[in-house]
């Protein structure tokens, strides 16, 4: 087991070099797990020298590359970092990405930050995956926003022959909130593919509730998001929020692209008509140029699902919903199988 020793986080050294330069990712302690034909580089949680140090997203189980059947999956859709910009933008051909955006893979962020609504000015609050963190005005809580980490917990990690295991244990008697949050990645022997598991125990005094969901930077081959991509779900789709017109639309039970996105072509969806049961938890994702697909399941029931995308990158959000009382423990699984079209029933 390797226990990673919280180093000093402040808001300045947040702010130091982050996530995109290639000496940035070579510097950041990462683990390699390989297993058949599927090979993944996962980051490993560090305040000091690690590739995500962000506020918003679970700092465990960073996906920064997936290689398999061919074919990259999972890679960085951002030319650089800037500590100055809010989420993302644009400068020229490059696509510059805040601290708290910098990420990819599938990461996860938990939406609610538990206690901020009840924390004063230079209180703290919790934020699952991350640690205790300061409140530091009256403004509201902005996921964007970097705040200052004032104890990461204690993160352990373990490489087992295909996995990977993180743990970090978070007390912050001053809110009430405290858990211990479990996260296994497995690169699968028998099919391309991974699994990944959590475990969340709520060890304070208050009962935590909060959404989840997976982010799922998709870059394939860097193709930009198009007409070749069919986004199928096992329901028929009812619209929350259409997408941009002349970019994307909904059709029964899929979402597809009119035209590939280019410039700051962007798209954003919200969408329902799924069940209460976890088999609605079913995300395809194909592409019929380069004739691969992947198919995304949790064993959980969707709470939401969004989809947005730019130019480089595709990104299709499931939510669920967590709530564990105080001494009580809350499981969930996603499945990741990618495929050949036409092969095995595909």
């Amino acid at each position: 087991m390797l226990f990673i020793k919280p180093a000093a986080y402040t808001l300045m050294s947040s702010l130091a070099v982050f996530g995109a330069s290639a000496q940035v990712r070579n510097v950041a302690p990462q683990e390699e797990l390989s297993s058949g034909t599927t090979r993944i580089k996962v980051y490993l949680p560090d305040a000091a020298k690690g590739f995500y140090r962000g506020t918003r997203f679970d700092w465990s189980g960073v996906i920064g590359e997936l290689d398999t059947l061919g074919h990259t999956w999972f890679d960085q859709w951002f030319t650089r970092g800037d500590a100055t910009v809010h989420d993302f933008s644009y400068d020229g051909s490059d696509i510059v990405a805040g601290p708290c955006t910098a990420a990819t893979g599938p990461v996860e962020e938990f939406t609610t930050p538990l206690g901020y609504d009840e924390a004063k000015p230079g209180g703290t609050f919790v934020k699952i995956g991350v640690g205790v963190l300061r409140r530091p005005d009256d403004a509201k809580y902005d996921s964007f926003r970097l705040y200052e980490v004032v104890d990461n917990g204690h993160w352990q990690t373990r490489k087992k022959g295909n996995s990977i295991e993180f743990g970090q244990d978070i007390q912050d008697p001053s809110s009430g909130y405290s858990y211990s949050y479990e996260k296994t990645i497995t690169v699968l022997q028998d099919k391309s593919g991974i699994v990944i598991d959590h475990r969340l125990t709520n060890t304070g005094k208050r009962s935590i509730k909060t959404d989840v969901y997976d982010h799922n930077f998709l870059v394939l081959d860097k193709q930009p998001p198009g007409p070749d991509f069919t986004i199928t779900f096992p329901f028929q789709i009812s619209p929350v929020h259409p997408p941009e017109a002349g970019l994307a639309e909904l059709r029964g039970n899929q979402i597809v692209y009119l035209k590939k996105l280019t410039g700051e072509d962007r798209v954003f969806t919200t969408i329902h008509g799924f069940g209460d049961d976890a088999k609605d938890y079913d995300v395809r994702i194909d592409n019929a140029r380069l004739g691969v697909g992947l198919t995304i399941t949790g064993d959980r029931p969707l709470k939401n699902v969004a989809m947005w995308s730019i130019r480089p990158v595709m990104a299709v959000e499931p939510f669920i919903e967590i709530s564990v009382n105080p001494g009580q423990s809350f499981t969930w699984r996603y499945e990741y199988a990618f495929h050949k079209l036409g092969s095995s029933g595909k």
